[in-house]
């Protein structure tokens, strides 16, 4: 959860574990889906699953397990959730390469993307620019691609040479990262809307699955699969607001 202590977990076995963060204990199970959760977003108390029986569960922590909103939309898993900074849209990614956009109300998705030839797990939300959808497609696709939500059109796409298995906007620039698997494991940051690459990023020995912002929004944690957490100090809110300097100093503040 964004705010608060909640932490909710997905399971082999189809259940959503709620948690406590700071007394370390489970509050409750939430039922529903069929086969695995791989994919979770929190919108407010709003709780969103998808699952690879290709649903998408949404329900509020407060209420009954039985409040939930069925969507159901992609054809194979569902590998990527993020709301919008707005909440008033939710992105999914699925295994049948389709990028899906929903808003808080309907059954069906407002908006279906199909241009990448492989699964999409990787999605973010810009919060410098309102309805700015950002995704990125797996090995056979490999490309980071961006999208004007509120008129449906396709914008920038750029081939990053890897599986692209996450991704995150800075809060302090119009920058993003975007971590990486097959074949170079390496983690990109990228300007927008240029597309210019400010900095590459490699330590990670097996691809890079795991993503998370710091709350200050200057460093990043990265997890693989070599079993390794990585921690970058990459967004400084010095360097954002000072145009002039080189972006070569960035690496300078890498630990």
């Amino acid at each position: 959860m964004a705010q608060g202590s909640l932490v909710a977990v997905g399971t082999h076995k189809g259940y959503v574990q709620i948690w406590d963060a700071a007394g370390g204990r489970k509050l409750t199970c939430l039922e529903g889906h069929s086969a695995r959760v791989g994919a979770l977003a929190w919108n407010g108390e709003q709780l969103s699953s998808g699952s690879r029986d290709r649903v998408i569960l949404q329900r509020d922590v407060r209420t009954p397990p039985a409040a939930e909103r069925r969507l159901q939309g992609h054809r194979q898993e569902v590998c990527g959730l993020k709301w919008s900074p707005d909440h008033q849209h939710l992105a999914s990614g699925g295994n049948d390469n389709k990028l899906l956009v929903w808003n808080s109300s309907s059954l069906v998705p407002v908006q279906q993307y199909s241009d990448h030839l492989a699964a999409v797990k990787a999605i973010a939300w810009s919060p410098h620019q309102h309805g700015l959808l950002a995704s990125g497609g797996g090995t056979a696709d490999r490309c980071l691609r961006f999208w004007n939500t509120l008129t449906g059109q396709a914008l920038q796409s750029t081939d990053t040479g890897s599986q692209v298995c996450n991704l995150a906007w800075s809060k302090h620039a119009n920058e993003l990262v975007s971590t990486h698997g097959y074949s170079q494991n390496q983690i990109l940051v990228w300007k927008y809307p240029s597309l210019t690459q400010v900095a590459k990023l490699t330590g990670h020995s097996y691809r890079v699955l795991y993503l998370a912002v710091s709350p200050d929004g200057e460093a990043i944690v990265t997890g693989a699969g070599d079993e390794t957490l990585r921690f970058w100090n990459l967004f400084s809110k010095t360097r954002c607001t000072k145009e002039s300097k080189s972006v070569l100093n960035l690496f300078t503040r890498i630990r």
